[in-house]
């Protein structure tokens, strides 16, 4: 059975303006998102890691193969109207959030779209909402989406795509899925993230 709810991504709602977003509440299938959320991997501390850098179970295995497959790629670039064919995939993890995290920002150039999936039960805090905005201005709200388990948001960068969030500390978990330029652009921020993660590693061994 797919993991992922593929029907409910291409017959979600797209606003156009500012730019190109959508958001789908069941994007992972019912049946299957706590053993997907069961097998996320345990990350300490805050910061983006790559997937190599943590120890997820199968089912997370099996989500991380399915969202880097060719259905998948060929779903994101109907929906947004752009060619990913052949555009390499980077899949980032975020375990905890802290203070710093949530400021506003656009993307760099070297993402062409950006998704989120969310792993978190029932999120009552005020924080962490993710919010998509009209400018630089944190209460200049579109949207505001709770990272609850399964919701997906995805976007296309531009740069009036400002997106932030309040701040929060504590546990907040989500995949970040990046179609990129090119490959080296990929390389060169997983390296950034990896060498992040150790570095975390080092100190908290210290």
């Amino acid at each position: 059975m797919a993991l992922i709810n593929l029907e409910a991504f291409r017959t979600a709602a797209m606003a156009t303006e500012p730019f190109k977003y959508t958001v789908v509440p069941a994007f992972l299938n019912t049946d299957e998102a706590q053993a997907v959320r069961r097998d996320f991997p345990e990350i300490e501390h805050a910061g983006l890691y790559p997937v190599e850098a943590t120890s997820p179970g199968p089912k997370f295995q099996a989500l991380i193969h399915e969202l880097t497959s060719p259905r998948v790629t060929a779903a994101f670039s109907e929906k947004f109207d752009v060619d990913l064919t052949n555009r390499p995939t980077m899949i980032t993890l975020r375990g905890r959030c802290q203070v710093k995290d949530g400021r506003i920002h656009t993307d760099s150039e070297a993402k062409l779209l950006t998704a989120l999936l969310y792993f978190n039960d029932g999120w009552e805090a005020g924080g962490g909402r993710l919010r998509l905005l009209r400018s630089d201005d944190i209460n200049d709200v579109i949207a505001e989406v709770p990272p609850n388990l399964g919701t997906l948001i995805a976007f296309k960068r531009s740069d009036k795509s400002f997106h932030g969030h309040e701040p929060y500390v504590g546990v907040r978990r989500y995949v970040m899925i990046n179609w990129m330029t090119s490959g080296l652009a990929a390389q060169r921020e997983l390296m950034r993230h990896k060498l992040s993660a150790q570095t975390k590693k080092v100190l908290n061994y210290a």
